[in-house]
């Protein structure tokens, strides 16, 4: 007797297939391509002939190597960049970045949000941009990279509506945002300078400075009550049994409807 598959049958095994493939793929990139680029192109082009190559587009120097950050083009969609800085430090689990002088990384990462609206040609309000960290249990690389790009249009509707119940300590959402439980906090100001989030997730959650390597952070620019500019920051804990990895780039949409109109 012939055996009969149902269609539901069918999506459920293939999006497994996918999802296995995607895993599989990611455990064979080279660990360390983002630092090469970064380290082995960007940094020397910009020294020695103060022009870029692709995927290259931006180099800041300023503090020197141990404080300077690259920009460099994602692979994938249109409008994502990925800030990294030109010193060694994998990720989110470095104590580098906790450190009294330790550079913002965020801060450069949300001045260059321009290029973002730059490839989509023309600007964007601020609570249509995002940047992201993942955790260790996200990501495929070891260098350190915050991802610049759109967020979600149903995640900017939901913080949007939940701005006035946030407050300037952690707390969790009453919501659920692409099936995972964040917490979350504000700041206001134009600029996240004397606000660095590593360190605001690292002091004011308890038991985070001895585990950050297990947190991802999402950072959604914000318009407050009385046109008071800010940000929301977004914190999630993995729980691999729970089937949450800790990756804040899920909340990013990486096709940027909302700067396509398309929401």
């Amino acid at each position: 007797m012939p055996i009969v598959l149902s269609r539901r049958w069918i999506a459920v095994t293939s999006v497994i297939f996918i999802a296995l493939l995607a895993q599989a793929r990611a455990a064979q990139a080279d660990p360390n391509t983002l630092w090469n680029i970064v380290h082995g192109q960007c940094v020397p082009d910009w020294q020695q002939h103060r022009a870029l190559r692709s995927p290259c587009v931006a180099v800041d120097l300023k503090k020197g190597i141990a404080g300077g950050f690259a920009v460099i083009k994602d692979q994938r969609g249109q409008t994502q960049f990925l800030l990294l800085p030109t010193k060694r430090i994998t990720g989110i689990e470095s104590g580098a970045l906790l450190t009294p002088h330790a550079t913002n990384y965020f801060t450069a990462a949300w001045r260059e949000r321009h290029l973002v609206e730059r490839a989509l040609g023309h600007t964007m309000p601020r609570d249509t941009l995002s940047l992201a960290v993942n955790s260790e249990l996200s990501r495929s690389q070891n260098q350190l990279h915050i991802h610049v790009d759109c967020v979600r249009a149903d995640v900017r509707d939901a913080l949007n509506d939940a701005a006035a119940k946030i407050g300037s300590r952690w707390a969790p959402l009453d919501i659920w945002l692409f099936g995972h439980h964040y917490s979350a906090m504000q700041v206001t100001g134009t600029t996240l300078a004397g606000r660095n989030p590593f360190k605001l997730l690292a002091r004011g959650v308890a038991g985070a400075a001895a585990d950050m390597g297990h947190y991802t952070l999402l950072v959604v620019g914000m318009t407050f009550a009385g046109h008071k500019p800010g940000f929301v920051i977004l914190e999630d804990h993995a729980d691999p049994a729970h089937g949450d990895n800790a990756g804040g780039e899920e909340l990013q949409d990486h096709a940027c409807a909302l700067g396509r109109g398309n929401s």
